[in-house]
């Protein structure tokens, strides 16, 4: 990075008008105001912005913008995959307020607000959003890079619903994007990631929905080629609606994993059903008769609950994860699939979790206002996590992750997801986030709204070059 300041730390004193903490590597808090989920990362800053408004990141878009400092943004950490190492982060963890509105079914949401805050307040209406495997996550980050919910071939991607987006540019100009007001911008924030700005304000659509038909079905890892066998083909036969996903689990022996479950090695089919009860337990019949039921936990759950779908962990800690975009499982894919992550995997294989999740139906339509979702020509999604508990076993993870994701290219569109694309490459292992005609326009779009390059951390489009 080319310092902000001659003497290679920045002046803080055009930052003074900021009403929350401005920190310094040297200053008490910094190391808390920096701590997100993903323990693998560790950020180190030369300032930390803890944001209590609007006014603090325009503010400090402002300083950054006129000291060239590179900036980079964090609400809940849930997707930290490198580390921030100099200029400027802005934390907006502070920023968790929600509006409903029950008349129009939407919510306007702050940039640190998590899924969690937005089904609480959207409950008591009747409403629900359209969030992801936790609802730990926050909600502007994971909906600017696309949003894959538990619900998402019943009603296609979290970024389908954003109806406007307030957002702060590089410039330090405060923006609203919209369908009809800087379309451009609308586009790119809704797939992008946060290539092109510092969202502030997020409004959404919201769905009237209270509960579903959700859990999972677990079999002993022994079993895991008849479940799979059996879920994949019985992919192709149901509704849109019917949401699901396949999971080989190597689960710790840690007591936050409900017994028998805990320390055990597994083969699950998570649901999520948001239709009328009976019919979803009769659609899932064939997968309780596929392969011995140890756990079975599928029922009617509030909506407020779905993270009892895919059951992530709830605490932080460090993690490595991949994605790629699948076409159809063959046979071949299937037996692939097996032999590197299932029964016939070594006793001590690393990653926690690989999982297939089943596309299609809403997420194969196209959005009502244009995106940068690439990823709607997919028919099954691959990802895998390993948590890096030593330095040891942070080489094993990473082996079985390049491992598992050279075996199923083959299988694959080429492309992976942002969110959950994993420790970002060079230029071209980002790019594949996209295809190359929407990478392309992002980064005429990032010229536009970011010429000099400043939010360049994370899964960033570089359109500069630097030594």
């Amino acid at each position: 990075m080319t310092a902000p300041h001659p003497t290679g730390t920045p002046d803080l004193f055009s930052l003074s008008e900021i009403q929350g903490p401005v920190l310094r590597p040297t200053d008490n808090g910094y190391a808390a105001e920096l701590a997100g989920f993903n323990l693998a990362v560790r950020h180190s800053p030369e300032v930390v912005v803890g944001a209590t408004g609007t006014g603090d990141i325009v503010a400090a878009m402002r300083w950054a913008a006129a000291t060239r400092t590179p900036v980079a943004v964090q609400a809940t950490g849930h997707g930290a995959n490198s580390p921030v190492d100099s200029g400027l982060l802005i934390n907006t963890a502070r920023l968790t307020d929600v509006h409903v509105d029950e008349t129009t079914r939407t919510a306007t949401i702050a940039p640190g607000a998590k899924w969690r805050n937005v089904l609480e307040a959207a409950a008591p209406h009747g409403l629900a959003a359209l969030t992801g495997t936790s609802t730990d996550a926050g909600a502007v980050g994971y909906t600017v890079g696309g949003g894959l919910p538990v619900l998402g071939r019943a009603y296609g991607y979290a970024a389908d619903l954003v109806r406007s987006l307030q957002v702060v540019t590089a410039d330090g100009i405060l923006r609203t994007a919209s369908p009809e007001e800087e379309p451009e911008l609308f586009w790119a924030l809704r797939g992008g990631k946060g290539n092109v700005g510092v969202v502030t304000q997020m409004v959404t659509e919201l769905l009237p929905l209270s509960h579903i038909l959700g859990g999972g079905i677990y079999c002993p890892g022994e079993h895991a080629e008849p479940l799979l066998r059996a879920w994949v083909d019985w992919t192709t036969t149901v509704p849109d609606e019917m949401c699901s996903a396949y999971t080989v689990l190597r689960l710790p022996p840690l007591p936050d994993i409900p017994e028998p479950l805990r320390g055990g090695f597994w083969a699950r089919v998570a649901i999520a059903w948001p239709g009328a009860p009976e019919e979803g337990e009769r659609l899932i019949a064939p997968l309780r008769a596929a392969a011995p039921v140890t756990v079975d936990t599928v029922s009617v759950i509030p909506y407020t609950e779905i993270d009892a779908v895919h059951m992530e962990p709830a605490m932080p800690l460090p993690a490595r994860e991949s994605c790629a975009l699948l076409h159809a499982m063959t046979d071949d894919a299937i037996t692939t699939f097996l032999q590197a992550c299932g029964p016939a995997a070594p006793p001590d294989y690393p990653l926690l979790m690989v999982e297939l999740r089943h596309m299609g139906g809403a997420l194969a339509r196209p959005s009502a206002f244009e995106d940068a979702i690439c990823a709607r020509d997919s028919d099954f999604f691959l990802e895998t996590v390993g948590v890096l508990i030593s330095p040891e076993a942070a080489e094993a993870v990473e082996s079985a992750t390049a491992a598992i994701q050279s075996a199923m290219a083959p299988y694959g569109t080429g492309h992976t997801m942002v969110n959950i694309h994993g420790t970002p490459g060079d230029e071209a292992d980002r790019a594949r986030a996209w295809t190359p005609e929407v990478y392309d326009r992002l980064r005429r779009a990032k010229t536009t709204y970011d010429p000099h390059d400043l939010l360049r951390f994370g899964h960033a489009i570089n359109i500069l070059t630097r030594g």
